[in-house]
């Protein structure tokens, strides 16, 4: 099966996700921080696409474990206190729940992740550290 849909039909017990296909889809603006394209919204665990079109603000997620795989594109991510790190194609970014972190700087265009959170992320699971740099209709494009 070859899927295009947000996530794996009831009836089955596997797909196959075009996840190039799904990041060239992304749009190529954005008034929020991040678009997502969803491919899995199963309790364990989600797994998406999404792009980042702008820096974004040190923040945390209070229900997931993340993994971050880079696409395309380089930035700057910080980790709380630590120093920024550079990220780029091919890396592997891990962090757990309630971890600040952040994208200080983007260095190269479209900076686009395959993420795999588990448990399942809500969309609006999002806490900025500082009041007033965002909210969870800033950070990301909210489903209908």
């Amino acid at each position: 099966m070859s899927g295009t849909g947000s996530s794996v039909p009831e009836r089955l017990s596997h797909a196959v996700f075009d996840v190039a296909a799904a990041a060239a889809g992304l749009p190529e603006t954005s008034a929020t921080m991040v678009a997502d394209h969803r491919f899995t919204e199963d309790a364990a665990a989600s797994a998406r696409v999404f792009r980042v079109y702008r820096p974004t603000p040190p923040h945390t997620h209070a229900s997931c474990d993340e993994y971050l795989y880079v696409l395309t594109g380089r930035c700057r991510m910080k980790f709380g206190d630590e120093a920024p790190v550079e990220v780029g194609p091919g890396k592997l970014v891990v962090f757990k729940r309630d971890v600040v972190h952040s994208v200080p700087e983007i260095l190269e265009e479209p900076l686009v992740f395959l993420s795999v959170d588990t448990p399942r992320r809500e969309p609006r699971d999002i806490r900025f550290v500082t009041e007033g740099t965002g909210t969870p209709d800033t950070f990301m494009r909210q489903p209908d």
